[in-house]
């Protein structure tokens, strides 16, 4: 892909989240309905797009662990080493989830967060410099696509941009790894 088409794709990415739209996109897994993981309103269209229930929760994608922090009270210091070994990506749950809108974070004050390690997405985080929601583009209790040719007619019809990265790349993308990790270091696998 020429650089200037990316830019041009990322700017229209950016200018979307700002507008508290959502996006469609590619991630380090599977494409991804996202949008500004700190706008309440943007978390709703979210789930009114997915027909999703509001208290099944919704991905953050980060792309440092450094920034951890600023969204999790108390990073448990195994979660960085977690994140430098994982093989594939990987999904930590962690309590204590601060500094998003409301509606993303669990009943139990948890959110679950990854650190991506994708071009399109690194560069649109850095940015945005905010935290963006990351989804399955599915409807709710549809298969989740594994390229973006499978991504419903549906889904493309309610985002207000499709990113042009990627949409060419008819590998199969695989879901995260979902772990909890508690504050004392115990965690539990919630999807391998």
């Amino acid at each position: 892909m020429q650089a200037s088409v990316q830019q041009s794709d990322l700017n229209k990415a950016l200018d979307t989240l700002r507008a508290g739209g959502l996006i469609l996109y590619p991630t380090d897994t599977i494409w991804g309905i996202g949008c500004d993981a700190t706008n309440e309103e943007a978390v709703n269209k979210v789930y009114r797009l997915k027909g999703r229930a509001m208290g099944k929760s919704l991905i953050v994608l980060l792309e440092s662990d450094s920034k951890l922090q600023s969204y999790v009270r108390e990073v448990p210091d195994l979660a960085y080493q977690l994140i430098e070994y994982a093989e594939r990506p990987l999904t930590i749950v962690y309590s204590g989830a601060r500094n998003l809108a409301p509606n993303l974070i669990a009943e139990d004050g948890s959110v679950g967060i990854r650190i991506v390690d994708h071009p399109f997405c690194t560069a649109l985080l850095q940015r945005f410099r905010r935290p963006i929601v990351s989804t399955s583009a599915n409807l709710s209790g549809h298969p989740a696509p594994r390229n973006f040719g499978e991504v419903a007619q549906d889904v493309r019809g309610g985002v207000d941009y499709i990113v042009q990265y990627g949409q060419d790349d008819l590998r199969e993308g695989q879901a995260s790894i979902v772990m909890k990790l508690e504050a004392d270091g115990r965690f539990s696998f919630i999807r391998k």
